[in-house]
């Protein structure tokens, strides 16, 4: 059954105390190859300020933050953050905190935002919110980058419910540059014209 509201992050705090990787983040063939393919869907080598939404434990953000002058990584969950540190430790141009997004957005104009595996955990509510937040905080010709697993969920959204209200909500700023289906997932990555 599906949640009506935006998940709490004591959810995801307890999944990280109790599992360590809930995911698999670390271990899981289908993570590294989705997240290869995540790195080579980039439009471009380097950006000079990014923002990645939803951390967790940093195994995409120690890969991503090779890419960037400067990363500025969120998640809600403490035990998760404590694992990205360690493991971004020799990054440092990586910066991670414990923020919960929309409410909790950092300020800064970033030239990409990462939101992996992390709209449909927000109800429609707070992903009006987060597009307002973009709208202000993604630099004019900036991107943003989704990737969503497209299977059943308990979570407020499916992925595809996820990234089309995003869209709805940012709808007169996005140009879609790419939208690649791939057998658990999808991949969106969105051109945001106009001021930022």
């Amino acid at each position: 059954m599906r949640r009506e509201h935006s998940i709490a992050p004591d959810y995801f705090e307890a999944l990280y105390k109790d599992k360590g990787d809930p995911w698999d983040f670390e271990t899981s063939a289908y993570e590294a190859a989705k997240y290869a393919e995540t790195l080579a869907a980039l439009p471009q080598p380097r950006f000079a300020n990014a923002l990645e939404v939803g951390c967790a434990n940093g195994v995409l953000t120690a890969q991503l933050g090779s890419r960037c002058d400067a990363l500025l990584s969120v998640d809600v969950s403490p035990t998760a953050l404590a694992s990205a540190r360690a493991r971004c430790a020799d990054q440092p141009n990586v910066t991670i905190e414990q923020r919960r997004l929309p409410g909790d957005a950092p300020q800064g104009i970033f030239d990409l935002v990462m939101l992996s595996e992390v709209v449909y955990y927000w109800d429609s509510v707070d992903i009006v919110r987060l597009a307002g937040y973009l709208r202000g905080a993604v630099a004019s010709g900036g991107y943003v980058m989704l990737v969503h697993w497209i299977g059943e969920t308990d979570y407020p959204k499916s992925g595809d419910e996820a990234v089309a209200e995003l869209h709805a909500a940012l709808d007169d700023r996005v140009t879609v540059v790419r939208s690649d289906r791939h057998e658990a997932y999808r991949l969106d990555l969105w051109r945001l014209e106009g001021a930022g």
